[in-house]
């Protein structure tokens, strides 16, 4: 279940409401049957539905304990036995649908004053000008938040961070001595879109952020909110300005990522990875602890521990200067007479 600090939870509904607002058909089960909530396979409850989107997660499916799932007509047989099943060609859109009937963001409580009274702020916080903090907010002693920033309904700091001015920060739980600097955005929905014949659906993220003790966040850079698990930089991580961190990004401890860096959503660095300007990361990708990736890769497969890799697509960085050599040989060779 989504973290209530954050969402409303609609719910319960009956599988037959949520056949008719996904467009999906009852092919097993009591329509009469309550679902509480959305959740990914394998960490459904009895009680909440899932589905499945991509043919990698069947192993989930098969040991789902979600009370229904959303499934393709092709993937039926791999339901258990369980689980209540909605079929659909349209697995992902149908998931979006429902889960956004279930859950809902909480925001600002309309009409209430910018320093919500529901929040609690310990000694010596210092708020500038304009700042907006939600319901169930909590900051710790000797945090400061500059101008015009806004610290969302249930957003957790610690004590002694640095918010900078023009900052929102929602959906989060941030440590001890962590820096944001100005115009970031912590929290907001990650890129998550499902096709469909209506065309293209927001998918409802419905996890968090976790900024561990100590972390940076540069001006202008963005940490999305994972799509139902969390987002999480480690401790002591340092992140440039201009940075794009994708929803379900995993990020160690001790990592430092430079400017205009973009983190594809569900990949991972391990502990004490370095990044120079300009990187790109594809989803789902893995780069081992102590790796180091130079400026501008384009890096489209796991890397391994302690090694330096280069170019696009990135590749070890001996190799990729080795075919870059080749190349300038072959431009600076002199034609053949005619």
């Amino acid at each position: 279940m989504p973290d209530p600090r954050f969402f409303e939870h609609l719910g319960p509904l009956s599988l037959g409401m949520l056949a008719e607002l996904s467009g999906a058909q009852v092919e097993r089960g009591d329509v009469q049957r309550f679902i509480t909530g959305a959740a990914p396979l394998a960490r459904a409850k009895a009680s909440e539905i899932a589905y499945l989107g991509d043919v990698r997660y069947l192993d989930a499916l098969r040991t789902s304990k979600a009370a229904a799932v959303i499934v393709a007509q092709a993937h039926l047989s791999e339901a258990p036995a369980s689980a209540m099943i909605l079929v659909t060609p349209e697995p992902q859109a149908a998931y979006a649908r429902v889960a956004a009937k279930l859950h809902r963001p909480l925001r600002h409580a309309a009409g209430a004053s910018a320093i919500h009274p529901d929040c609690q702020l310990e000694n010596d916080v210092a708020l500038a000008p304009g700042v907006v903090i939600g319901q169930g907010a909590k900051i710790g002693r000797g945090t400061e938040i500059g101008a015009q920033s806004v610290i969302g309904p249930g957003v957790a700091i610690g004590r002694n961070c640095r918010i900078g001015a023009n900052v929102y920060i929602g959906f989060a739980l941030i440590g001890d001595g962590v820096t944001v600097c100005s115009g970031a955005v912590i929290g907001e929905t990650g890129f998550g879109v499902a096709g469909s014949r209506s065309g293209a659906l927001d998918i409802p993220q419905l996890g968090r952020v976790i900024l561990q003790d100590g972390v940076s966040i540069g001006a202008n850079s963005c940490v999305d909110r994972g799509a139902y698990d969390d987002t999480v930089i480690g401790e002591q991580s340092k992140i440039d300005n201009l940075v794009q961190v994708g929803h379900n990004v995993q990020i160690g401890r001790n990592c430092v990522i430079a400017a205009q860096t973009g983190l594809s959503g569900s990949s991972v660095l391990e502990d004490g990875v370095m990044m120079g300007g300009g990187v790109g990361v594809a989803d789902h990708i893995r780069i081992h602890k102590g790796a180091r990736i130079a400026a501008a890769a384009g890096i489209m497969r796991d890397v391994p521990a302690g090694e330096t890799w280069a170019g696009a697509p990135g590749r070890p960085i001996r190799r990729f200067m080795r075919e870059v050599a080749w190349v300038a040989q072959q431009v600076d060779k002199k034609p053949p007479a005619r």
